[in-house]
């Protein structure tokens, strides 16, 4: 049985989702201060190589002005349905998501693909299993589904996402569970469902198509933005992503971020970032350094310019220094 994390635990795993306790809470009570919501964040769909296509969440903090757009979405159109990667942050966005798809073809959605269970990417998947459409994702998730932390998670969403995630909003399993490597077969479309995990989470899947070349790789590719490390297992990751560039990739689709013609170039930003924090967090640790005295001491130039670098960087730093000192003999 998994420990209950604090509150305060939990908002610092929710970097990721964006909740606006991060911020001081200025979100707080937002439902109750507004005589309705802001005007919804701009959608479009963009198409990252043929019939891959994408949605591009905003570079910030989830907050009820984004409707927690802050992920992106894909979906894959093949000779008979199409295939949507990840949900997006909330029913609403789900059902915008829904309405892009539309625009581009008239085929029916198929399946969803879960790249892995955080709120930003999942909280829109009830739209798509009330309409009985089957979800994938790796069988890891289903520990996370019934953890504290996810409940928690949801409670904090419900209170700083409101009125877009509300006491109707719920956790979705998949209707079918990935264990290994796997091969989907969708019209004239293949697609292989690569475990990558632990290494974001613990349950990340990548989706490849050969024949496209293009890599939709989830949370593992963070681009115009500093990546959320969190309490993710970094030593892992940075052997995840050695998975990834074995691909003959020539397009991805990253969790957060425009669309990436240059795989290898951004892949490797994401590696050098972990590679970065390893380095010098685990020598603090060894060397017993405070962390705060380590942090400053820290040349951080060649990413303080990124998006939410501030919002980011000291948190990803601190756990990677808490995750050194257990590695460290």
């Amino acid at each position: 049985m998994q420990p209950t994390p604090s509150r305060r635990q939990v908002l610092q795993g929710c970097a990721c989702l964006g909740l606006g306790g991060l911020l001081g809470g200025r979100w707080a009570g937002y439902a109750q201060a507004a005589d309705k919501p802001p005007a919804a964040p701009a959608m479009q769909a963009h198409e990252a190589a043929p019939g891959c296509w994408y949605v591009e969440g905003m570079s910030a903090l989830g907050s009820p002005a984004n409707q927690n757009f802050i992920s992106n979405a894909g979906f894959i159109v093949t000779s008979t349905s199409v295939v949507v990667v990840d949900a997006l942050g909330s029913p609403a966005l789900a059902e915008r998501l829904l309405a892009e798809i539309a625009r581009v073809t008239d085929k029916p959605v198929s399946h969803v693909i879960v790249t892995h269970y955080h709120a930003d990417h999942v909280y829109g998947l009830q739209v798509f299993a009330d309409r009985g459409i089957p979800i994938l994702a790796h069988q890891a998730g289903r520990e996370y589904l019934h953890a504290d932390t996810a409940r928690l998670r949801l409670q904090a969403s419900r209170e700083e996402l409101a009125p877009w995630i509300n006491d109707k909003t719920r956790l979705v399993p998949a209707t079918q569970w990935v264990d290994g490597r796997q091969e989907l077969t969708v019209g004239d479309t293949q697609l292989v469902l690569q475990p990558v995990g632990p290494a974001h989470t613990p349950e990340d899947l990548a989706v490849y198509l050969p024949q496209r070349k293009v890599l939709y790789a989830g949370d593992l590719v963070f681009r115009s933005r500093i990546p959320f490390v969190g309490q993710a297992d970094s030593r892992s990751w940075i052997l995840s992503l050695d998975k990834l560039l074995a691909f003959d990739t020539r397009v991805i689709v990253p969790g957060h971020g425009p669309v990436s013609t240059q795989a290898r170039q951004d892949m490797q930003l994401t590696r050098d970032y972990l590679v970065y924090l390893r380095k010098n967090m685990g020598a603090a640790a060894q060397e017993m350094t405070p962390f705060e005295e380590a942090y400053k001491a820290t040349d951080w130039s060649a990413y303080e310019h990124l998006p939410l670098f501030g919002a980011a960087n000291r948190m990803n730093a601190y756990n990677t220094y808490l995750l050194m000192e257990h590695e460290t003999p």
